[in-house]
């Protein structure tokens, strides 16, 4: 089982493994449907790594004008793929640092 087989497998359980980062845990909270909580795990975060996580979740809200102030500040472009294509790519992304 690959990496991201493995994060995905730990979404049947009710809180996110504890040696996730917080971005790889804001990225589970996503996944499970609380937006609140996946925002909260990077909100108060200011390096480009969770501006670029804060930057998919305002896309996904719909907020794109607040999506793209964090991709700028993550020194990225708003992709034009779909947002389950893009939680994937930040998935694997992270699970390889």
């Amino acid at each position: 089982m690959n990496r991201l087989e493995s994060f995905k497998k730990s979404l049947q359980f009710s809180t996110p493994e504890s040696h996730f980062s917080p971005i790889l845990k804001s990225l589970w909270f996503d996944a499970k449907g609380d937006w609140d909580m996946a925002h909260a795990q990077v909100d108060q975060l200011n390096d480009r790594d969770s501006a670029w996580v804060h930057a998919y979740l305002h896309r996904k809200e719909g907020d794109l004008w607040n999506a793209d102030y964090w991709y700028a500040r993550a020194k990225k472009s708003r992709p034009n793929f779909s947002l389950e294509q893009e939680w994937e790519s930040l998935v694997s992304y992270f699970l390889s640092e």
